[in-house]
Formats: structure tokens, C-alpha cells, sequence
């Protein structure tokens, strides 16, 4: 979400601080007419009524329960972004937004996702598909699903699915004969670089290792920032990946892929998060879409 009308947010703190149109307008050098203005087209881009207005009593202006949510983020100053981001009234909005990396949804969220909108109708589901790392609060995301430790600043996480890795190469590859783990290392290695190294993420070299092999070349072979395309790449028969047990299970099903010494599974610490803001309202779609998620993993 964008910090838009920020005269109205200013005027609106003033207000609620005094609650007073006159006083707000005299602490900004403002008529209390502007104020007033001011106030209105907020409450209009919101959606909401931000005071009640009284015609007797001790104070006219009286703040309503969205406009208490959000005060306190806003006075503080701390955080203007998320303190708009309370008052806007999230249960009002049909779109459901969900942050996602590209590979998670083409080989498990995708295959999947129809049940929910069939289910949900009432609600218009958006992915938002990226690398990178995007922003929850300015960018107006509602939920996600993250691949981590289950940390990270300024959100909620609860734990999706964990996960083991291990090899995997095509069916033709494997027909060329592959005879204890040594023997990885004489193919074509495919290397996921879509996570940092401080991430966790096994590397090939950390697999041997695990596996007692400490001089062999792991270097080699090709190097793909996209996890899916490592995948693909596998089942193209263009050399030997280290397969994530939730992003290849259904091509191990279908026989696209085959996993390569079933003993020697590794696990990682890193698993599948659903995320959502911090502090942030959990609105009903936000809670039935994880509920949904938990399902589908069940």
C-alpha cells in the first residue's frame, strides 16, 4: 500500500489528538474548513468513517473503533504505512493477494489452487510470483508461503511443510548405469542458486560431505537461479539435481524424474512458511486460506 494523501493523514492525527477540527487546524496553520476537507477524502479513499461527528456535548468529534486500531502506529510515528494499513477495512476488499516464489506455485501451489477458488468463489485470488523478496506492508499483500528458517521482520510465520533432499535425475540418465554415489560426480551436476549461500540450502558439495565423499569436484556442471528450472533441466536429462522432496514429488509420481539412492535422503532445516503481516488484521480470507493450505498438505 502507497502512503497516498498524506495531508489527509496528518490532518486526520491532528485531529484525532485534539479531537477538535479547530485545534488541529490551528496546530497545521490550516482553516478547520480544510481540516475538515481533508479528513473527508480520506474517509472516502478508506471506505470508512474516521469520527463520529456530534452536534452537543463535551467534544464533537468522537473516534470510531477503525480509526482507534490504527492511531496509535500513526501517532507514534514509527510506522505510517502500517498504521494506514489498519484502518483500511480488509474484510471489505474481494481480492486476496498471496506472495509466492514462482517455483513453489508451478510445482505445488498451481496444481492445486483450483479447489480453492471453487470452494471461495466470493473471493478474487492474485499471485504474486517473485524472486525477490517483496514487501508485505507497501505492496499490499495479504498472505504468503516462504521458504526459510520461519523468521523474518515484520511477519507472522506458522510451518507449511518440511523437507528432505536428495537426487534425482531422468529415467534415461539412470539407464546409463549409476553405481553408488561416487558415480554422481562422473555426470552433469545441476546447481539451485536461486538461494543465497547463507540460506542453508545444501549445496552439492555439503550433500557429499554428508555422505562421507570429501574429494570430488562439485563445481562443474550447470549453475540456474530458478528452482523450477533446475527441475526441468533434470528431466530433461541434462545431468543430476538435488531434488527438494515438496517441489519434485509430483514428477517423482509421474515417473518424470526418479530419486537416486532412497536411503540417503538429507534432512534441511529450511521448510515452507505461510506468512502474513505482523500486526496485522487476520482477516477471514487470510485465515481460511491457510486453513486451506493446511488441508491440501494433509
Amino acid at each position: 500500500m502507497k502512503l497516498h494523501h498524506l495531508n489527509g493523514l496528518r490532518a486526520f492525527e491532528a485531529s484525532a489528538r485534539h479531537l477538535s477540527f479547530s485545534l488541529a487546524a490551528k496546530e497545521l496553520n490550516v482553516t478547520p474548513a480544510a481540516i475538515g476537507q481533508q479528513v473527508k477524502l480520506l474517509e472516502e479513499w478508506l471506505g470508512i468513517s474516521l469520527f463520529e461527528r456530534r452536534t452537543s456535548g463535551v467534544s464533537r468529534l468522537v473516534l470510531t473503533k477503525e480509526a482507534l486500531l490504527g492511531l496509535p502506529e500513526i501517532t507514534r510515528g514509527f510506522d505510517l504505512a502500517q498504521g494506514l494499513d489498519l484502518l483500511k477495512p480488509v474484510e471489505n476488499s474481494p481480492i486476496l493477494t498471496v506472495a509466492v516464489s514462482p517455483a513453489f506455485a508451478a510445482k505445488w501451489l498451481l496444481m492445486r489452487i483450483d479447489d480453492f477458488q471453487t470452494s471461495y468463489s466470493e473471493w478474487d485470488l492474485r499471485l504474486d510470483t517473485n524472486i525477490r523478496t517483496v514487501d508485505y506492508l507497501t505492496e499490499g499483500i495479504d498472505v504468503g508461503i516462504r521458504y526459510g528458517k520461519g523468521q523474518w521482520e515484520g511477519l507472522e510465520a506458522s510451518l507449511l511443510i518440511t523437507e528432505s533432499v536428495f537426487p534425482v535425475c531422468s529415467p534415461e540418465l539412470l539407464n546409463k548405469v549409476i553405481e553408488g554415489i561416487e558415480s554422481i560426480a562422473q555426470f552433469p551436476l545441476l546447481h539451485d542458486i536461486s538461494l543465497p549461500k547463507e540460506s542453508g540450502f545444501p549445496s552439492w558439495k555439503a550433500w557429499f560431505e554428508q555422505n562421507g565423499i570429501f574429494d570430488v569436484n562439485t563445481e562443474k556442471g550447470l549453475k540456474i537461479n530458478n528452482s523450477a528450472s533446475v527441475i526441468q533441466a533434470a528431466i530433461n536429462g541434462q545431468g543430476i539435481a538435488l531434488g527438494r522432496s515438496v517441489l519434485v514429488k509430483d514428477d517423482l509420481d509421474c515417473g518424470r524424474l526418479v530419486q537416486l539412492f532412497p536411503d540417503l535422503e538429507s534432512t534441511t532445516e529450511l521448510a515452507y512458511y505461510v506468512v502474513w503481516k505482523q500486526k496485522g488484521i487476520v482477516s477471514d480470507k487470510i485465515s481460511v486460506f491457510k486453513e486451506w493450505l493446511h488441508q491440501q498438505v494433509e
